[in-house]
């Protein structure tokens, strides 16, 4: 089943934080979204633990991690 949260996060590009609407899923999951300011492709990784929670992390197309 899948959720809908609202996120603030810092765009890595220009730093600008923006709000954005992410679909959680029962699984972790990554997907590329222009910033809504300097239209950047920002890079998101959403992971759903066991217990439900969920943590979002965001960086550049070039960053690895």
């Amino acid at each position: 089943m899948s959720e809908l949260i609202e996120q603030d996060i810092s765009c890595p590009y220009c730093g600008e934080s923006i709000e954005v609407v992410i679909e959680v899923l029962d699984e972790s999951q990554e997907y590329i979204e222009d910033c809504q300011v300097c239209c950047r492709p920002i890079t998101f990784n959403i992971d759903t633990a066991f217990d439900g929670s969920t943590s979002v992390s965001v960086h550049s197309e070039n960053e690895t991690y």
